[in-house]
């Protein structure tokens, strides 16, 4: 994924700057102990990589932040705003191709863009970025042929052991026996910015999950709401991305779930998979 903060510093939810936590009742604290409280966090994954792209969910979570983010306005480029079937579903059939297990071969229209944009999205906020050789295959995969080339680079030494180290992975980017790493991006909704036949500019709306699920973790998963923005190029018969940037919010106000526990997350990890998506 790429990084962001986890706790504001003033506002707070709704106009009133309070945030509410529920912690699970059994009364021991989420993960052996583990809480965020005393210390900055950041969990957005946003560092610039060269000048092409800011970089994946899971930089700023590493560095912690310091709570600043762009408008969260939900207008388009062109003044409108998006009408309420903006987001319904159309009815359209997820893609049936896929090119090294990511969903390829999307429509050339508005509605392909989209959902080029939502697996695009999911298969970049995955833990599979802190892995090497699928960090290659994903960008490669994605990327038009040139960003992929200014990317690699940049990337490699973003990920570097140091960097994966403070996520509590070693430096092939696996989680230490009997803890589980979690990375996950889960699209909410998206929008077409801009639209011709050879380009398209698209952001999706997405909730992600990153932390370490694991009795000894520090840093249990949370959950982090950005906007993903990808301007998208029409190459070599399919959607690919040119650049692409994150925003944090919207975020809407937490409900009063109980956490669970480290063993609850780790479980649904396991369970379950995820979603092609489709507009």
């Amino acid at each position: 994924m790429s990084p962001g903060d986890e706790h504001e510093t003033s506002g707070g939810y709704g106009g009133t700057g309070q945030t509410r936590t529920r912690l699970p009742q059994s009364g021991t604290d989420i993960y052996g102990g583990a809480r965020r409280g005393g210390r900055s966090s950041s969990r957005s994954l946003v560092t610039v990589v060269g000048v092409v792209v800011l970089l994946i969910a899971a930089i700023a979570f590493a560095n912690r932040g310091d709570g600043t983010s762009s408008s969260n306005d939900s207008t388009t480029s062109n003044g409108s705003k998006p009408d309420a079937a903006s987001t319904a579903a159309s009815g359209t059939k997820p893609v049936q191709t896929k090119t090294g297990g990511i969903p390829s071969g999307f429509a050339r229209t508005q509605q392909g863009a989209q959902s080029a944009a939502a697996n695009y999205s999911v298969s970049l906020g995955s833990t599979g970025m802190f892995q090497k050789d699928i960090r290659h295959s994903l960008v490669n995969s994605l990327y038009t042929s040139g960003a992929a080339a200014k990317l690699t680079g940049p990337m490699d030494q973003a990920y570097s052991a140091d960097f994966l180290g403070k996520l509590g992975l070693d430096a092939n980017g696996n989680a230490p026996t009997g803890s589980t790493f979690v990375s996950r991006v889960i699209p909410v909704g998206t929008t077409v910015q801009q639209y011709s036949d050879n380009d398209a500019k698209v952001a999706v709306w997405y909730v992600g999950l990153i932390g370490m699920s694991g009795q000894a973790s520090t840093d249990p998963v949370t959950t982090s709401w950005k906007t993903w923005t990808f301007d998208l190029q029409w190459s070599d018969g399919d959607w690919k991305i040119v650049t692409d940037s994150q925003k944090d919010g919207p975020a809407p106000v937490p409900g009063d779930d109980t956490a669970a526990t480290s063993d609850e997350i780790s479980k649904a990890i396991d369970e379950y998979g995820g979603f092609t998506y489709a507009r």
